[in-house]
């Protein structure tokens, strides 16, 4: 058989030194085994002419592409036996359609499924080499932004241990959404530049291209659509191995890289017109350079409909010429595919197989439609109505003339069965209807994702009940066993085992190692919660894990921090429903009170955020500037005896999170009750130890009625409740008045306090909460969010009872691991089974 390695060049140089030989003599007897040497001779071989062989000249970020090469190797051959295996099996395969994959660094998740961290960790320290210090030079695959990424990565690795036939689709990004740097605390963006170097992770694929059409005509040609003329971009496909663990089964992402048909205008080059010459190019690779374009520009939103419209329709030429190759037919394609749409990003591909069904292989159109609907599935993140993804018409005329056509088709059939459904109720219609008529018209991409599934999920229990109680309420009346719920979950081999060697070792050695497998066997450290020597251990991890963020902190924002006071961590993107502003506020309503209280005996307590605000929205980089900007203030005011500390760490991205989320002691979870999806942030910060303040909103529901109610921090307004508010018409001004403190950080705020050289910078984000315009009921929170902290402080002095609660967190986990979420997918929605190697 002709080896995945072989067929596939590194771009990225590495040097032959001594390492890979040791790997070899300490690899496991299963993974040697399969392994191939002739190929691992060769590469070995061609790097060695590159780079000196004498180890004192190899530096770390050679040992780590030294690591990287060796593991690729072995990764690449269990690729080609499972490809061998699924091709031969012709099973049902699920595609993972999303715009994000926030797959962080490759190396430790590679090593770990190789069971392979030990002896390269031995082969680096003969050459007195640490292997974290080599894995800190691979940069983070600049693959996504947020929890959707995350999610993606972590489901993508629990496809892979359960040995589902799998493909994840998605873009290869060359500079991800941005790198963010701080300058006097305001936001700024770079590029994420991680293909620079070249990667050893993927595998180009130059045979798997195909062309996507862009603009052009529909004319009717013999009663047929043709859709004609246009431009034309293609699509290559760049793979990345997902190793599964515990199994020699193994899924791909596929990533597709935009290419102009033609690399260069050669005539306009020769005729001296560089611009023109090259023009083309640009032009079609900038689909795949960065994700999520600023949309605040109509060029900007342009170019991300291209984006979504350029994956879906590289996916679904994939997977259709897959199916056909093995089964020779398109009648059966919802036995033997399912296809999920990670949010409404790539709801497209119901009109693009619909295109590809219909105009490429002649299908007619209700018997391409009932193969869509039975193929089709829908994960929804978000209960704002106005995040909901929707694009206008005459954009999409332009761009896909085709496509509207088709979802007009689609959308004329679907009212007509709804109106049988309710008769005489055209508001009713108007709200299902796949265009959006009031105001521009604009087509409604969740609709579309609804009509076009056989099953919709929301992603944690009290989200999928809104969802069919508010949201979509019109869609559940439709088809009320449409809707279901899949509460997210995180893979516990990244957010544990690797971020947390310490407490996964501890974990080995009281209970064994089978946890990372089936998170459930948490359960059973709950009774050493009791033990002394137990929780003694248990702290030891902690606070080393303290003083290592303690030492990252200090190296990247210059900010020392006491490792022995109290991490309060708050994590994610930056946006006004998450409130970080709310944070802030108890930051000064603290240190107003420290000043006020100095005698008081103040728990010491470090303040960590991180996150990004999408470079458009205004209001979030503000957020980020006050928290700066209060942090200066705090930080260097000596009244406080070092009792109070704020740091912002830029850049937040998965190897940030895998030093942040062991070290942290409390989690902040205080969105909006009734607007955060699920989170799981959440479940990462709680699977590590940490004990969360939130609202009862999302998973932290869940996650409360596990862990318990004595080991949680519950505050705030429920959302029953938040919407009592809304319709009594809840001012805030009322809330002022009966919290004077609450006014006095508004005032200082507003008075230049915190920019005493621009004293009204804040006064956009001050008058955003005044009156009517509070609109994620920051203030009315306030009160209830500062009690419970004082009951976090109370708390963490007493290490011991601090100690078992934080234990009872770990142990509650189980349910939270993405294994028993794809479990539930796979049986449920996508009726996939595991296949055979």
């Amino acid at each position: 058989m002709t080896r995945v390695a072989d067929l596939n060049p590194v771009p990225a140089s590495a040097p032959r030194s001594g390492v890979m030989a040791q790997l070899k003599a300490l690899l496991p007897r299963s993974s040697a085994a399969s392994a191939a040497p002739t190929g691992l001779h060769a590469i070995d071989a061609a790097l060695s002419q590159k780079i000196a062989s004498s180890p004192s000249q190899v530096s770390l970020h050679d040992q780590m592409q030294t690591l990287s090469l060796f593991a690729r190797e072995q990764l690449a051959n269990r690729w080609a036996a499972t490809h061998a295996a699924d091709t031969a099996a012709r099973p049902k395969r699920v595609y993972y359609l999303s715009m994000e994959f926030l797959m962080g660094r490759s190396l430790s998740n590679a090593l770990d499924a190789l069971n392979l961290t030990g002896p390269a960790a031995q082969a680096l320290q003969a050459h007195a080499h640490r292997l974290e210090d080599a894995m800190e030079h691979e940069p983070d695959a600049a693959l996504g932004n947020g929890g959707l990424g995350r999610l993606a990565a972590c489901f993508l690795d629990s496809m892979a241990t359960q040995g589902l036939p799998s493909f994840g689709y998605g873009l290869r990004y060359e500079f991800g959404m941005f790198a963010q740097h701080l300058e006097q605390g305001a936001q700024t963006e770079g590029p994420d530049a991680w293909l620079v170097g070249g990667t050893p992770w993927e595998f180009a694929r130059p045979q798997d291209t195909y062309t996507v059409r862009l603009g052009g005509t529909v004319e009717q040609v013999n009663g047929q659509s043709v859709w004609s003329n246009g431009s034309t971009v293609m699509a290559r496909a760049h793979d990345m191995v997902v190793p599964g663990h515990g199994t020699q089964r193994v899924s791909t992402l596929r990533l597709w890289k935009a290419l102009a048909p033609q690399a260069l205008d050669l005539q306009a080059f020769n005729a001296g017109d560089i611009a023109a010459a090259a023009a083309t190019k640009n032009q079609c690779e900038s689909i795949s350079w960065v994700l999520y374009p600023n949309d605040s520009t109509d060029a900007g939103r342009e170019l991300r409909l291209k984006q979504e419209y350029f994956l879906v329709s590289a996916a679904m030429q994939d997977l259709v010429k897959r199916h056909l190759g093995e089964n020779g037919t398109l009648l059966n394609l919802p036995d033997k595919v399912s296809i999920h749409l990670n949010d409404t990003h790539p709801a497209m591909s119901v009109a693009e197989l619909m295109r590809l069904l219909c105009d490429e292989h002649g299908l007619a159109w209700d018997t391409a439609w009932t193969l869509c609907q039975q193929t089709f599935s829908y994960t929804n993140h978000t209960l704002m109505p106005e995040a909901l993804e929707t694009w206008p018409v005459a954009l999409m005329q332009r761009l896909l003339p085709r496509h509207l056509e088709i979802l007009y088709r689609i959308n004329h059939d679907f009212l007509l069965f709804a109106a049988t459904q309710r008769p005489n109720d055209p508001a009713f219609l108007s709200r299902l209807s796949l265009i959006d008529e009031t105001g521009e018209r604009r087509v409604r991409m969740a609709n579309l994702s609804i009509v076009g599934s056989h099953t919709v999920n929301g992603v944690s229990a009290l989200h999928s009940e809104l969802l069919v109680q508010t949201l979509f309420a019109d869609f559940a009346a439709l088809w009320p066993q449409r809707f279901v719920n899949v509460t997210n979950g995180v893979t516990p081999r990244r957010w544990l085992a690797q971020c947390n060697p310490g407490l996964a070792a501890l974990l080995d050695q009281r209970i064994g190692s089978h946890w990372r497998l089936d998170l459930t066997e948490l359960q059973r450290i709950a009774p050493l919660a009791s033990e002394a020597a137990f929780c003694a251990d248990f702290r030891a991890v902690k606070a080393a894990n303290k003083a290592r963020l303690a030492a990252y902190i200090a190296r990247t924002t210059g900010i020392v921090v006491d490792p022995t006071s109290l991490f309060d961590v708050q994590v994610k993107r930056i946006h006004e429903y998450k409130r970080q502003l709310l944070n802030v506020l108890h930051v000064i309503t603290r240190y107003q009170a420290m000043l006020a209280q100095p005698d008081a005996d103040w728990q010491p307590r470090t303040i960590i955020f991180a996150g990004k605000a999408a470079s458009s929205y205004r209001m979030a980089k503000s957020i980020i500037r006050l928290i700066h900007d209060v942090g200066q203030v705090v930080n260097n005011d000596m009244r406080l005896g070092g009792k109070l500390t704020v740091v912002f760490i830029p850049n937040y991205g998965v190897s940030v999170a895998e030093i942040i989320m062991p070290g942290a002691d409390v989690s902040e979870q205080i969105s909006t009750a009734g607007t955060e999806a699920s989170g799981t942030g959440n479940m990462k910060l709680s699977m590590n130890g940490a004990l969360t303040i939130g609202t009862d909103d999302g998973a932290n529901i869940e996650i409360r009625q596990n862990v318990g109610d004595d080991n949680i921090f519950i505050f705030g307004l429920k959302t029953p409740e938040v919407a009592a508010w809304e319709a009594a018409g809840y001012d805030s001004h009322t809330v002022l008045h009966n919290n004077p403190s609450l006014q006095a950080v508004l005032d200082a705020i507003a008075g230049g306090v915190f920019s005493p050289e621009e004293p009204g910078r804040y006064q956009e984000l001050v008058d955003s909460l005044l009156g009517r315009k509070d609109r994620y009921f920051v203030l009315a929170d306030h009160a209830s969010y500062v009690a419970a902290q004082l009951r976090v402080d109370a708390l963490y002095r007493r290490p011991q009872d601090w100690t078992r609660c934080a234990i009872a967190n770990v142990a509650a986990m189980g349910v939270f691991s993405s294994d028993h979420t794809i479990s539930q997918y796979a049986s449920s929605i996508w009726k996939v089974a595991p296949g055979v190697v």
